[in-house]
């Protein structure tokens, strides 16, 4: 059973083919992990802070528990450069309390980092036994250090700690599972691959981690409409793709799952007028799917307030939200993204087929366990006039309900005026969007996809 669909522009001539996707419902497909989507975030914001805004990781923080339910967030990772800067405090046992509270009545699983630089074994094992004897089964896994190669420079170095640290974890708690080494993805990735060679099968490993900020330094970025520019551009798809290829195939060879625990768009807090735009939006949901479909076990996408840049503090250009002083949230353009993955991306992802399209334009197909089918369309296209894509779908034998929603802003740059399926996340985390009929002529469907924006389509039986 196959559903067929044509694409073509305003202004294409008429005797131009049309771009045709193939895609069978009944084909084999990739299953979506229910926690594929993720957040991560700095240790730093488990501490009290300074400025008397209310901790982000309290079990009373409801505006925040019910946006990561509204996104569908279902791992929360802990760590970034504060987890092993020397001069922030470890976490007590207090702050880590309030944080599997919070995680309990979020409905995550937490990845948690242990400090590595300047520590100790018995202070690692400290706070593993203190995790494992309270928070088990909220606890997907134990992180040793954060991006290690920064301080130890040489894997063999970390290689090395870790045979003296995990064993002294496991001897005190013997179900405790690993995931590592945490480290970006550049050049030929040894540490990904040593990781993968000395202790990819482990029976206590949960995944090998990967950092990607495929935009690389965000202070390298001229000026907003150059990275803008390129956040869409094929360029950026390809150092993706460039990135996956460093440990992607390795991974997969040794059957070793692997997840991206910390991505964004650029590194040191993200571009201003970049990484905080509509833009970012568009691009996010085209990476969720870049990396399902290369059999990623999920992303965490770094946020906060403020993140490490090394050393220091610097205001996060990225983030998924910001917190005001009364708990409210200030929802960001890369929310609405999560948002409309996890509307469509249910069940499995299926194959599809494409032949002429341009490479502006993005196409997926999901399958859910009722048989309705998702179809995501992402126009990256951003050149002013260009005109929409038009779309013709053949609906397949025996389906018959279809449902549209768009994601949209007045303009790429928007920092404001973001909506899903004609609604905005409001500042308690809520919702209210929905998906409207879309009508078809016999069994055509005809639809419009504007450039700069994002089509769901369900089809249903």
């Amino acid at each position: 059973m196959l559903l067929a669909l044509s694409f073509c522009g305003h202004h294409a001539p008429a005797q131009q083919a049309p771009i045709r996707v193939q895609l069978a419902p009944n084909a084999p497909a990739v299953p979506i992990p229910a926690d594929f989507s993720g957040l991560s975030f700095e240790t730093l914001t488990l501490l009290p802070h300074a400025d008397a805004t209310p901790a982000y990781f309290t079990p009373g923080n409801r505006p925040l528990i019910q946006l990561f339910r509204t996104l569908g967030i279902r791992s929360l990772r802990i760590g970034g450069n504060t987890a092993d800067r020397p001069t922030v405090p470890i976490p007590t046992e207090p702050e880590i309390d309030e944080l599997f509270q919070f995680a309990d009545a979020a409905g995550v699983k937490v990845i948690y980092t242990l400090r590595l630089r300047d520590s100790s074994i018995p202070a690692v094992v400290h706070t593993a036994s203190y995790l494992m004897e309270h928070y088990a089964p909220l606890l997907d896994c134990i992180a040793v250090g954060n991006e290690p190669n920064v301080y130890e420079h040489e894997f063999p170095k970390y290689a090395e700690d870790l045979r003296a640290y995990t064993p002294a974890i496991l001897a005190a708690e013997p179900k405790s599972r690993f995931c590592g080494p945490g480290t970006n993805i550049s050049g030929k990735n040894i540490w990904a691959n040593g990781y993968i060679t000395d202790f990819g099968h482990s029976p206590q490993l949960r995944w090998l981690t990967q950092h990607s900020y495929p935009g690389s330094n965000a202070r390298k970025v001229s000026d907003p409409a150059t990275g803008l520019r390129l956040m869409l551009s094929t360029e950026f798809e390809q150092r993706t793709r460039s990135a996956f290829d460093t440990f992607g195939p390795a991974a997969q060879a040794a059957n070793v799952p692997y997840r991206i625990e910390e991505a964004n768009s650029f590194y040191n807090g993200g571009a201003e007028g970049v990484s905080n735009t509509f833009a970012s939006s568009l691009w996010t949901l085209d990476y969720l799917y870049f990396w399902l479909g290369h059999g990623a076990a999920g992303v965490n996408f770094h946020t906060g307030d403020t993140v490490a840049a090394g050393e220091t503090q610097t205001p996060c250009w990225y983030a998924t939200f910001w917190t005001h002083p009364d708990g409210t949230l200030d929802v960001h353009p890369i929310a609405y993204a999560i948002k409309a993955f996890d509307l469509a991306a249910r069940g499995t992802l299926l194959p599809v087929q494409v032949t002429g399209s341009p490479a502006s334009l993005k196409i997926y197909a999901t399958r859910d366990t009722t048989q309705a089918i998702y179809l995501t369309f992402i126009n990256k296209q951003i050149d002013p006039g260009q005109p929409p894509a038009i779309i013709e779908a053949s609906l397949p034998p025996h389906y018959k309900k279809i449902s549209r929603l768009s994601l949209t802003a007045p303009a790429p740059d928007s920092t404001s005026g973001v909506q899903l399926g004609g609604a905005a996340i409001n500042s308690e985390g809520r919702w209210s969007g929905g998906w409207q009929p879309e009508s078809s002529h016999g069994r055509t469907l005809h639809l419009e996809v504007p450039p700069a924006s994002a089509l769901l389509i369900r089809i249903e039986k």
